[in-house]
């Protein structure tokens, strides 16, 4: 007698579990479609305009955060190195060349959400921008991103081996609304060593 209505609600308990997982899953896995890749770099210039896909919508509704509109400047993230490599706390990297055209531009650490990375001391820098980092005659520029202080440009991040993602964000910048940006280049990111190599 409690058998079939007990199966049912077993197969709805299933298939709605299995569907809020799905759905979990896959705004987790992507920030949306038409991602540009620039070396290890990754932008989704759609993701913040009215002409987002379903995907991108949700996530940053999930997300809470205002992006920035397509005139206004264009965030690129990396979570690896030149070489493919994934970037860990316990290795120390450098950031070479130049970036897109902007007015400005900031760089940070973030975890693996996203979420800024804390300094371990409040005198320490957690981020640069284009009018703080110093330049060579040509207008490159080299940041040095480790837990320990070195000269010239130094971006602090916590110790520690957790993974974690390089953010930079160009802002007004034509890049944004161009659809050239596949032509444009980024500056590289190459691990000088680790503390456990």
């Amino acid at each position: 007698m409690f058998r079939t209505p007990l199966l049912i609600a077993t197969a709805l308990a299933v298939a709605f579990g299995l569907g809020i997982l799905s759905s979990v899953y896959a705004l987790r896995a992507t920030v949306g479609f038409g991602a540009i890749a620039l070396g290890p770099w990754t932008a989704f210039p759609a993701a913040q305009t009215v002409d987002a896909d379903p995907y991108a919508k949700a996530h940053r509704a999930r997300d809470g955060r205002l992006l920035l509109g397509g005139a206004e400047g264009l965030t690129f993230t990396a979570a690896t190195d030149s070489d493919n490599r994934r970037l860990t706390a316990n290795c120390r990297y450098e950031i070479a060349g130049i970036t897109p055209p902007a007015r400005l531009w900031t760089l940070h650490a973030a975890d693996r959400n996203g979420n800024p990375l804390p300094g371990a001391n409040p005198d320490v820098p957690t981020g640069l921008n284009a009018w703080s980092a110093l330049r060579g005659a040509d207008g490159d520029f080299s940041i040095r991103i480790a837990s320990s202080a070195m000269p010239g440009n130094w971006l602090a991040i916590p110790e520690g081996r957790a993974p974690f993602l390089l953010v930079m964000t160009l802002l007004d910048t034509p890049t944004a609304g161009s659809s050239g940006v596949i032509d444009l280049a980024m500056p590289g990111i190459t691990r000088l060593d680790c503390a456990d190599a």
